[in-house]
């Protein structure tokens, strides 16, 4: 299994409009982060986890020539926007399958009605075919996922794990059954907003002590915010098995 990670960045992405801050200001390409997302692939399977208003640009980047599908964590806008842009896998394999709650499809058809309302459909549209996901595992393909349930402040929202590894982005609490699904990792990949404590978000000392319970054999943070530092700096700092996402780096699993 490969993990790309497409984006690593908080709603606003790195460096931020108008932002004079020196994270923003940096020239270490490790820096520049696009809204969080990973691509997850397995033999020959390909699945986009959210789909933001970088998606286009990410999917080029990549070098992405097909996906199976497409994975939501939640409703928000840094997760959800780009979905209007998987119009040419659309095109290319007929309807796109997403999957998320039933609030998250919901909001995704109020959204884009465009695409969601066969009635009055818009030509040049892309089509999607729709598969709810509550708590109970389901099957793609030849590898069974297994649906998180973390809290993003007071929304409950969802993470994924894929086998040996779990992906969880824009967590502040864990219930305690969630976190028994979560043993035996070999990768974790979790949300880190800053070092100041967030009302929806782990800050990095609360990410830390997370991966402490879990005691997956590695960890990524991901969702970074320019009030975290520099990435350079900031990874001198971690345990040995804990390391800071950034865009376009791959994990083999």
């Amino acid at each position: 299994m490969k993990i790309t990670f497409l984006g690593t960045g908080t709603s606003q992405g790195i460096p931020i409009i108008n932002c004079k801050h020196p994270v923003c200001l940096s020239t270490d390409k490790r820096d520049k982060r696009l809204r969080v997302s990973i691509l997850v692939e397995w033999d020959n399977y390909c699945y986009v986890i959210d789909c933001g208003p970088d998606f286009r640009y990410q999917m080029l980047r990549a070098g992405v020539s097909k996906i199976n599908g497409l994975l939501f964590t939640h409703e928000h806008a840094d997760h959800t926007a780009g979905l209007d842009d998987i119009r040419p896998f659309s095109f290319q394999m007929g309807a796109v399958p997403i999957y998320a709650q039933k609030r998250v499809l919901t909001y995704l058809a109020n959204r884009f009605d465009y695409i969601f309302n066969e009635h009055n459909k818009y030509p040049g549209a892309p089509s999607v075919t729709q598969h709810q996901v509550d708590v109970q595992p389901f099957q793609l393909h030849n590898l069974q996922i297994v649906p998180i349930k973390v809290m993003h402040g007071k929304l409950e929202i969802r993470g994924y794990r894929f086998d040996k590894v779990a992906y969880l982005t824009d967590v502040k609490t864990i219930p305690q059954s969630e976190l028994e699904k979560l043993q035996n990792l070999d990768v974790l990949i979790l949300s880190c907003i800053r070092h100041k404590s967030h009302h929806s978000h782990l800050n990095l000392d609360e990410a830390l002590q997370l991966i402490n319970t879990i005691k997956p054999k590695k960890s990524y943070l991901t969702h970074i915010s320019h009030m975290l530092g520099f990435h350079a700096e900031v990874e001198k700092t971690l345990p040995p098995n804990v390391f800071l996402a950034f865009d376009t780096l791959e994990v083999n699993v």
